[in-house]
């Protein structure tokens, strides 16, 4: 039989927890009420100083019986789910979230082409612009498959600074001529914000590359340009990162944006880099803009393109970035990774018809 004081001090007990519960959820309003004071302000959510004064606060006053070690380790547990309240929160308002199942992008180029529409858009061309020939054979290729989007990148960025840096604006100007010639438009990585007006002059597209995207001075220039943007994921960058970057400029006034998964660095060492298709479902669900896979930089070799291909229509992305070169073993850069022309053509037919596979919901 049950003491009646173990009853009663249990009762007790059950009277604190639920006050404890009122007071927790009372400083989680607070904490969220400053949370959206700090997001219209841009300050920073997480404050060390001001961790630091509560817990030393805290241990002040602390008179037991639980240590002041077991009192931080509470408090620090609170502190961190308040800090996650408050960026949930805030990541609800960023303007590249999803708000609605049906909400989508779609990237409307002057003709009336659109990215994003549930057509599967093809991105493609050399890594690099090397000579009017080259780009000519390629183009002539892809045009006679239907791609509208060709890849023309006159700077490179390299690991290595004696490596081929591109041929700048002479190698843009290559690329919208053949464009013009095959009625397609030309995507082109922009390294600086200083290249703005004179890239203008030539694409329709920029190509912002996995170094850059962390550059947000960059990132809200092309927020003022009136082409779209295409935006690489960084080769360590979390999707959240990602996606903070594209909103970089889409808050900055430009709603056009691509995103690009162009692999991540792993452990791995057979691929260039590991394919995150996890990370495509999740950003097609976290995020209205339209994303393209790009199995060139994620692979690395051409002999996987077909499968990743298939992988990354099957799970339901907007596009495909390959890169397809006329002769990949002189190519300048990124040889391995370059497929022949044939080896386009039997890519696409493997696609089969360029719509996305239906999406199970």
């Amino acid at each position: 039989m049950t003491d009646t004081r173990l009853q009663d001090m249990r009762a007790q007990v059950d009277v604190i927890n639920l006050q404890i519960l009122e007071l927790l959820s009372k400083r989680a309003t607070l904490t969220s009420d400053i949370g959206k004071v700090q997001a219209e302000l841009g300050t920073t959510f997480y404050d060390p100083q001001r961790e630091a004064f509560m817990l030393e606060q805290l241990e002040r006053n602390n008179k037991g019986p639980f240590s002041n070690e077991t009192i931080k380790a509470l408090f620090r547990e609170i502190f961190r789910a308040s800090l996650a309240l408050e960026e949930k929160e805030a990541r609800a308002k960023i303007l590249v979230q999803r708000k609605t199942p049906d909400e989508k992008t779609i990237i409307r180029m002057p003709d009336g082409y659109e990215i994003g529409n549930g057509d599967f858009t093809m991105i493609s061309g050399p890594c690099a612009v090397e000579s009017f020939e080259q780009m000519d054979t390629t183009a002539a290729a892809l045009a006679e498959r239907g791609v509208r989007i060709l890849r023309g990148m006159a700077y490179k960025p390299r690991t290595s600074p004696y490596d081929f840096q591109g041929m700048g604006e002479p190698g843009l100007q290559i690329a919208r001529q053949v464009a013009n010639k095959y009625n397609m438009y030309i995507t082109s990585e922009i390294m600086d914000l200083s290249q703005i007006p004179m890239m203008s002059d030539y694409v329709d597209i920029f190509w912002v590359g996995a170094r850059n995207m962390y550059n947000s001075f960059l990132l809200k220039a092309l927020g003022h340009v009136r082409q779209p943007v295409i935006l690489k994921r960084g080769m360590s960058a979390t999707l959240e990162e990602f996606l903070y970057a594209a909103e970089y400029i889409v808050s900055s006034g430009n709603p056009n944006v691509i995103l690009i998964e162009r692999g991540i660095r792993t452990f791995e060492k057979w691929t260039r880099n590991t394919l995150d298709i996890g990370g495509v479902a999740v950003l097609m669900l976290e995020s209205h803009l339209p994303i393209i896979v790009d199995v060139s930089h994620s692979a690395g070799r051409r002999d996987i393109a077909i499968p990743m291909a298939k992988a990354a229509k099957a799970c339901g992305a907007d596009g495909l970035m390959v890169e397809v070169h006329p002769n990949p073993p002189v190519a300048m850069s990124d040889a391995k990774q370059q497929l022949y022309i044939h080896q386009f053509h039997e890519l696409m037919d493997a696609l089969g018809d360029v719509r996305k596979e239906p999406v199970a919901t």
